[in-house]
């Protein structure tokens, strides 16, 4: 039960981790008022990330150029947003202002909230042209020409603007390729300002770690704010100590406003937010990863014939990107010397042709091919009704598996391929060959890793790699599918913790 006093209690209204440039004054008051007169009225702790984020020289310059908010879900950032776009455009005469957001439906709820907003308020709304929204778009017009667009983040979604304001929502989901597309845009304009808002990401070699390591270093122009609890969510103490009710309120300033000490509850059971509770509730990070050298190059370099060949039993591996726009067949075998052949056999836009031409290098390789290998988590999946209409299966029963059929890799399976394929890597790196072709040895440099569960085991990481990494994919994973079918003794044995009917 919570008891009276509890339920009279309110989340921290400060952060755990708050570094901000010093200033003489801050243009915050006149914001939060105008936010009050639209309605919009602010927690205080609001308050304080738009008191010290809004700090401002005596000329009028911000002493922040960035600004980084780390919030637990549900706490009321886009209250902080609101009010600041309503500043932006009502009273600070800002010409373009852009409101980015990683998924299309969080940037239209955050534009039908603040149209709402506006509506209500009529000393705002005589000022406003039109509202659009129409054909996936979004935009808050004056009639003075000023505007606020929303837009979906891509590769090119913001490239070509120039705007002062950038507000960065699920700033988590970040990558430096977009980076390096946004700030540009502010990059020539007088006094600009870029707000980050985020919680924790799922991935930890996203970009958004080097922001929380500026921030918490407090470096020059940055302002950063953590309600996150310094916890490490891999680990079973830690969880465990996140079930602390104090913990709970220092990291959710709405609770007690907003979120109840009932609702927090719920998400820490078990049938709630389960292990996920730390990062999603407590806003606690991952531990960072460090991206890129996963697999050095000057190894991989090292490791060039041009002229090598397999010989023998081989395995191929179909990989998909996610978003089903590139298709690669990869090859692993051995060489006549012993050594390990890798290849990249087919390299392709769309995923359409992979059917066929998995069919045809079944027909090429004949006994040679001993397995197919596809992740079962992966887009590749899909394939398997094309395969299977050409007679390419999963084995009926799995303890007998013949020569080129298809082997489905659960998590457990691609987890072991990764971890072997990096000691292999490592410890004994001349015993691979490739062919220097340009798609593997990209994806080969620029490949990242993620955790996966409390084991210590790693999964190449698709969403943290800056290109397509689906040639180290294929390689890894065609290479344990080929050493998986050749282990087993009389060709009949279960292929544990491996194999997915």
């Amino acid at each position: 039960m919570t008891s009276s006093l509890l339920s009279a209690r309110r989340g921290s209204q400060t952060p755990r981790v708050a570094n901000f440039p010093p200033y003489p004054t801050s243009a915050a008051p006149e914001v939060i008022d105008l936010a009050a007169s639209a309605g919009l009225h602010l927690d205080e702790w609001q308050r304080y990330v738009l008191t010290h984020g809004l700090g401002t020289h005596l000329d009028g310059r911000w002493t922040a150029s960035k600004v980084s908010c780390w919030v637990p879900r549900q706490n009321g950032k886009g209250g902080i947003i609101e009010a600041l776009e309503l500043a932006w455009l009502f009273m600070f005469g800002e010409e373009l202002i852009v409101h980015s957001s990683h998924q299309h439906r969080t940037s239209a709820r955050a534009y039908v909230r603040l149209e709402r907003i506006i509506r209500g308020a009529k000393h705002l709304h005589r000022l406003v042209d039109q509202y659009r929204q129409a054909n996936g778009e979004q935009q808050i017009e004056l009639r003075d020409g000023r505007m606020l667009q929303y837009t979906t983040r891509s590769r090119t979604a913001i490239r070509g603007f120039s705007a002062g304001k950038l507000v960065l929502d699920e700033a988590q989901e970040l990558s430096s390729e977009q980076m390096a597309a946004i700030l540009p845009t502010v990059s020539a304009m007088p006094n600009w300002q870029v707000w980050f808002f985020g919680t924790p990401p799922d991935d930890p070699e996203a970009w958004s770690y080097g922001l929380r390591g500026d921030g918490e270093e407090g470096i020059p122009r940055l302002a950063h704010f953590d309600w996150g609890a310094a916890l490490n969510p891999t680990r079973p103490a830690d969880r465990e100590r996140a079930r602390d009710r104090d913990l709970w309120y220092a990291c959710n300033p709405a609770l007690g406003i907003r979120i109840t000490e009932e609702t927090v509850e719920d998400e820490c059971k078990p049938s709630g937010l389960g292990d996920k509770f730390a990062i999603e509730r407590l806003g606690a990070w991952l531990p960072r990863l460090e991206g890129g050298g996963v697999l050095d190059p000057t190894r991989w370099s090292a490791m060039v014939d041009t002229e090598s060949r397999r010989s023998g039993p081989v395995a191929l591996m179909l990989d998909v990107t996610p978003l089903r726009d590139h298709g690669t067949i990869s090859l692993a075998g051995e060489r006549a010397d012993g050594l390990e052949h890798l290849q990249v056999v087919d390299y392709r836009a769309g995923v359409d042709w992979m059917v066929d031409r998995a069919v045809e290098w079944k027909q090429v390789l004949g006994d040679d091919l001993v397995a197919i290998v596809i992740d079962g988590k992966n887009g590749a999946a899909a394939l398997l009704d094309g395969l299977r209409e050409h007679g390419i299966t999963v084995p009926e029963d799995p303890e007998r598996p013949a020569r080129g059929d298809v082997l489905v890799l659960d998590a457990v399976g691609m987890a072991a391929a990764v971890g072997q394929f990096i000691d292999v890597f490592r410890a004994d790196p001349l015993r691979l060959r490739h062919l220097d072709q340009e798609p593997l040895n990209q994806a080969v440099k620029n490949v990242k890793s993620r955790p996966i569960g409390d084991a210590g085991q790693i999964a190449w990481g698709r969403k943290a790699s800056e290109v397509d990494i689906g040639p180290v994919v294929g390689v890894t994973g065609a290479r344990y599918g080929r050493r998986l079918w050749l282990a087993l003794p009389d060709k009949t044995q279960v292929l544990t913790g491996s194999l997915m009917a």
